[in-house]
């Protein structure tokens, strides 16, 4: 009789204290959210500063800043081909105060010290930047039918740049070297930038370059651009056909951008940032400056670049082992 009398109480108490949690819960959830974030948030770029990663990279974390209130910084960690900034932000705090802009083929380097898929959060991609064959104007070349051809008559007299591996443009050089059957020179650059000015200036014949650090050389004549990586022509040089138009249906390189934050961060700030970023890249503004420089603005729920990035990887991963390419 007195343990259920006892027993009553106890019961209530334990409802009591189980409701409770259950009102909170979504309460403390929401206050995470909206305190978040109370100082400055750090935006990794682990490329070189003035190349295309950079440039998107700097337009993000500007509307960042003015959507969430606080410095949103870029932090440029460049070296081994993405491998040292994406390391550095896998073993950051996951708190929401390091974040990567991160880029396909970060998942493609040999033994990095991070696995791509456990050691981050997706939050959400931000653009499709697509790998362009393009040319000093000097090349006598103008389709990619004459630059297959005149890499067949030169050979390895003919220099192609690329930023190094385990970079997209370094795998889909390898990959137009492997498909035409030509003994192409590729000549490796620490980044974008450096790449398309020695470009211009004639030190290298053609490259595997982005359209961000070069689109004004292009839109200027001082580089040819030859054929665009993705499936459809490019907005800011529609004049300009895709790999498919030009002969090659089977090579696509496309580069995606994207948001992640360390693995555990937790979710109401991945929210908080996907919720943000999505405002951002849905914006006329942001729309037309990822445009006029070469992008495609595509933003994404966390899970949708989650796959993405499973999917990049096994593609690539697959084409690195059929040309037996040795990665970096």
């Amino acid at each position: 009789m007195i343990e259920a009398l006892l027993a009553a109480p106890l019961r209530r108490a334990a409802m009591i204290i189980i409701l409770s949690v259950l009102v909170t819960a979504p309460a403390g959830r929401d206050a995470l959210a909206e305190e978040y974030p109370s100082r400055t948030v750090s935006l990794v770029v682990a490329y070189p500063a003035g190349g295309g990663v950079d440039t998107v990279g700097r337009v993000i974390a500007q509307k960042l800043t003015e959507a969430l209130g606080q410095q949103v910084v870029v932090v440029n960690r460049p070296g081994g081909g993405s491998v040292i900034g994406t390391r550095d932000v896998a073993r950051a705090r996951p708190d929401g105060y390091t974040l990567l802009l991160m880029v396909t083929g970060a998942a493609l380097a040999a033994n990095p010290g991070y696995d791509i898929e456990k050691d981050f959060e997706a939050i959400s991609l931000i653009a499709l930047v697509p790998v362009v064959i393009m040319s000093n104007p000097s090349v006598p070349a103008k389709s990619l039918a004459e630059v297959i051809a005149l890499a067949k008559r030169e050979g390895a007299k003919l220099t192609v740049g690329t930023p190094p591996s385990p970079t997209l443009n370094y795998f889909g050089a390898e990959q137009f070297k492997a498909m035409t059957g030509t003994d192409i020179t590729i000549v490796t650059y620490k980044g974008t930038g450096p790449l398309t000015n020695d470009l211009v200036g004639g030190h290298v014949m053609l490259a595997f370059n982005t359209l961000p650090p070069a689109i004004g050389n292009i839109q200027s004549g001082a580089l040819r651009a030859i054929a665009v990586g993705s499936p459809s022509r490019v907005a800011a040089i529609p004049d300009v056909p895709t790999l498919a138009e030009s002969g090659l249906p089977d090579l696509e390189i496309v580069q995606y951008y994207g948001l992640v934050a360390p693995a555990t961060t937790p979710q109401p700030i991945i929210e908080r940032l996907n919720t943000e970023l999505r405002k951002i890249l849905t914006s006329e503004d942001v729309k037309k400056r990822l445009i006029d420089a070469g992008g495609d603005p595509i933003p994404s729920t966390p899970a949708e670049y989650a796959r993405n990035i499973q999917r990049e990887e096994k593609k690539w991963q697959a084409v690195i082992k059929t040309l037996g390419l040795v990665v970096n």
